[in-house]
């Protein structure tokens, strides 16, 4: 299936690119959440008139997207777990623990958009851990781990 990519896609393309992808992926994610239309002749036309919008657009969320790094790497997260003596959680601190603390800190970031590059957490101590907020805006910030009281 051949589609025309509406926005940047993440290890696909950029916005216009005519891209030959699997059918299923373009018919159950692409198609459906406005990221691709199929490349019919009427399709491709119905895209040029509006290419300039759709780059507006493009670079309105990238702005904002920036705008969000410069404010979330300015916040300092501390969550409080429980653990044992040596330092070793009781469960794990996963992707939506630490998105629940960056909201209550006063950022606004959803689970999906944290990434964990070394896994869940289980021990105590600090972590680096990067928030995708656009497919160009990775921000890698330092969440601290420690033992509830």
């Amino acid at each position: 299936m051949e589609v025309i990519l509406l926005e940047k896609v993440a290890n696909l393309g950029n916005l216009g690119d005519r891209v030959t992808i699997k059918s299923g992926y373009g018919r159950n994610y692409l198609v459906p959440y406005g990221k691709a239309v199929a490349a019919t002749a009427n399709k491709i036309a119905e895209f040029e008139l509006r290419r300039a919008e759709l780059e507006k657009a493009a670079a309105e969320k990238l702005s904002a997207a920036q705008a969000r790094a410069n404010e979330l790497s300015k916040l300092q997260i501390v969550i409080a777990h429980k653990a044992g003596d040596e330092g070793k959680l009781f469960g794990s601190v996963g992707t939506q623990n630490i998105a629940d603390a960056i909201v209550e800190a006063g950022g606004a970031v959803e689970k999906h958009q944290v990434r964990l590059p070394q896994g869940v957490i289980r021990q105590i101590g600090e972590y680096p851990i990067d928030i995708m907020l656009h497919t160009d805006v990775v921000v890698t910030m330092p969440i601290k781990i420690v033992a509830e009281a």
